[in-house]
């Protein structure tokens, strides 16, 4: 039998025992941070996701990636502002007006891949100046960086495409269609239409990539990178260099391992092989490879450019990139 001074030094563990059974919080592990994308259909955002995603990317370097489905750009710019996604992927242009504007933001470079100019494969077309009378159909809108771009080349030749060629802005996949239709003689399109087009019997005229470095630019430039507000890379470092490091190996593996695009083939919606190929191609030739100090050079040259031709509409109260822009993800 216990005495009663045993029974009180045994009740006084009891406590003590309890803070160790079962749903202890000693020694509990905080959940990893999440990180929600923003990813637009048939986005290569998806492709990336994907493959971090399958290879535990996300979990081995400290957050939960968390994939928001968005409807296209204007949704995925509405959700970035108010909070709901920490990142989209998003142009220079944009990313530099808020800094501008007073909402900093951090540029991670995405891709150097650009739009280009396409036209059928037997059009008689093989200048800018044999725009004249012809029908031009360019993805986005007036200030799109693409457009800016082309118009800009064109005024250096002495050509003024809006006086000699009829435009029509609208969406990508619209103009595709019009152009594959015959409707539109020539397109200016984002990346991955081009890529499409081309097993279809399309050629690229003229890229953005080589306008730029018409305009000065020492290599190709990311004009797209992953955006994110200087806040949520405060609140959660750790987790946006996780991120950051992530990215980087999920394109590596897409480079490096033929075996990670047969996760990422079932989102591309490739229709046959040289689409396919073509997709492929194009992304991997995006893949950022130059230092942050020469992307900021080149990118500084080019939104003097812009700048000029698109205002304040284009780049805000600013006529330089914003400090801190550019941002390589490190804690």
């Amino acid at each position: 039998m216990l005495s009663r001074r045993r029974l009180v030094a045994t009740a006084s563990l009891m406590p003590v025992f309890g803070t160790l059974g079962f749903g202890s919080r000693v020694g509990a592990v905080a959940a990893p941070a999440s990180i929600r994308v923003g990813s637009l259909p048939f986005g290569t955002v998806s492709w990336e996701a994907a493959l971090i995603k399958a290879r535990g990317l996300d979990t081995q370097n400290g957050f939960t990636l968390d994939v928001v489905k968005l409807a296209g750009n204007d949704a995925a710019r509405i959700a970035f502002m108010g909070g709901q996604v920490d990142t989209i992927v998003g142009d220079l242009l944009w990313a530099a007006r808020l800094g501008n504007d007073g909402r900093p933001v951090r540029f991670m470079p995405y891709s150097s891949t650009e739009g280009s100019l396409m036209v059928p494969a037997a059009s008689g077309i093989a200048s800018l100046k044999d725009l004249k009378g012809k029908r031009l159909g360019i993805a986005g809108g007036p200030l799109d960086k693409n457009w800016l771009l082309l118009k800009a080349q064109a005024r250096d030749q002495g050509i003024d495409l809006e006086s000699i060629a009829t435009l029509a802005f609208g969406a990508p996949p619209l103009l595709a269609l019009k152009l594959e239709q015959g409707e539109l003689d020539a397109g200016l399109l984002y990346w991955t239409y081009c890529a499409r087009l081309e097993p279809k019997g399309f050629r690229r005229l003229i890229g953005a990539d080589e306008i730029m470095r018409g305009f000065g630019a020492t290599g190709s430039v990311a004009l797209i990178g992953y955006l994110f507000d200087a806040a949520t890379v405060s609140s959660k470092r750790e987790a946006v260099a996780g991120f950051a490091r992530a990215s980087k190996a999920a394109k590596e593996l897409l480079a490096n391992d033929p075996a990670a695009w047969e996760i990422v083939r079932p989102l591309m919606s490739a229709e046959d092989e040289a689409t396919f190929v073509a997709l492929k191609r194009d992304f991997l030739a995006g893949i950022p490879r130059r230092s942050l100090d020469t992307e900021r050079g080149d990118g500084e040259r080019l939104f003097g450019v812009l700048a000029r031709l698109g205002g304040e509409k284009l780049v805000g109260a600013g006529m330089t990139l914003p400090s801190g822009l550019y941002f390589d993800g490190s804690a």
